[in-house]
């Protein structure tokens, strides 16, 4: 079954990664989308459809606005491990991906070349672990014997498997499902799952019908946090350096609307996934959005020279991963420091 602990799971990661390897080369990608379009660069951007600062800046056009001489092709996915395999192939530059399938990423046996460049958000009541009206689940302790769904390799799959073991229940005695957002909520329709770990705005359709058991804010507070990220290939960072500075001003200049004009943000945000803005503005109140400065701060990405702690945050990430059997080993944190790309980020902040 999906949840199989052991052995057996690392023998189905190095087959995956072998499959990996073959639509590696076959890939489309090389150093930094330069495929040429209207006499341009393209970058190909992986983005989803949660509320965040990276919606407000797809929204608005910022990105076409800084960079005219580049083409902006953003390409939706669902969950971090389907961008994973795009980095692999060599079919993306930059995404939007959480931090445990980066931690699984920058580990054997993927061992994708991409650095972290931001940070969208830290996990808060926007990924929450949900059972099902009539369930009869009460607590995470019920969940024993039980279907739950989550996407594998997401920030929401570590914030489950955390949650079982901070409740004293072995992973393997549940009925694990590796499912998308989208088809948690057929699942749960038709009743085939009791439970599921998942985010907006696919959280907000299952609490209709749902008891909330515990959010990834609560598990914050237990030192097992989750974040969102922004990554690019670490080809793509050293081929246009200038992208990424544009890239971070963009950015930084959506978390300053999600701030300072939260009716803008909703409006972009509504627009993008296709709710009410009084819907987007709930749901952006639920995630916990950092100012631009604090990009720089020791907490989380650094600067030059001072790494910051977001590199320790993916090796607990991927130590609690090697834990649980989901991949062989964790990084050693040096060579994890080595995957947070802080140059320029304090120019990119402050201006």
């Amino acid at each position: 079954m999906p949840g199989t602990r052991g052995p057996r799971r690392t023998t189905t990661l190095v087959a995956a990664l072998g499959a990996l390897i073959a639509v590696t080369a076959c890939g489309t990608g090389d150093a930094g989308g330069s495929d040429s379009e209207g006499g341009g660069k393209t970058i190909r951007i992986a983005y989803q459809a949660f509320p965040s600062g990276d919606l407000i800046v797809k929204e608005n056009g910022w990105l076409e606005k800084a960079l005219p001489d580049h083409t902006i092709k953003w390409i939706k996915f669902d969950s971090g491990a389907t961008i994973n395999t795009a980095f692999v192939s060599g079919s993306v530059d930059l995404a939007a991906i959480g931090s445990s399938p980066v931690a699984r990423g920058l580990s054997e046996p993927l061992n994708i070349p991409y650095q972290v460049t931001w940070v969208l958000d830290v996990a808060g009541d926007n990924e929450a672990l949900v059972a099902r009206d009539g369930s009869g689940i009460e607590d995470v302790k019920d969940l024993a014997g039980r279907k739950v769904a989550t996407p594998f390799s997401s920030t929401s799959h570590y914030s489950l498997l955390a949650a079982l073991e901070g409740a004293g229940v072995d992973a393997s005695k549940v009925k694990l499902l590796d499912l998308e957002p989208q088809d948690i909520v057929a699942a749960w329709t038709r009743g085939d799952i009791d439970a599921a770990y998942v985010w907006l705005p696919t959280l907000d359709e299952l609490g209709k019908s749902g008891k909330t058991l515990i959010t990834s804010r609560e598990l914050a507070a237990a030192d097992k946090p989750t974040l969102d990220l922004g990554v690019a290939s670490t080809s793509f960072i050293k081929a246009q350096p200038e992208v990424i500075t544009a890239w971070r001003k963009a950015q930084a200049q959506a978390l300053n609307v999600i701030h300072d004009d939260p009716s803008a943000a909703a409006r972009a945000v509504g627009k993008q996934l296709g709710i009410s803005s009084e819907d987007a503005a709930a749901q952006l109140k639920q995630g916990i959005f950092l100012k631009p400065a604090e990009q720089a701060d020791d907490k989380w990405l650094g600067r030059p020279g001072q790494v910051g702690g977001l590199a320790r945050n993916l090796h607990s990430a991927a130590e609690f991963l090697a834990g649980q059997k989901q991949i062989p080993a964790a990084p050693e944190l040096s060579e994890l420091e080595k995957s947070v790309y802080v140059e320029g980020l304090s120019d990119a902040v402050t201006e």
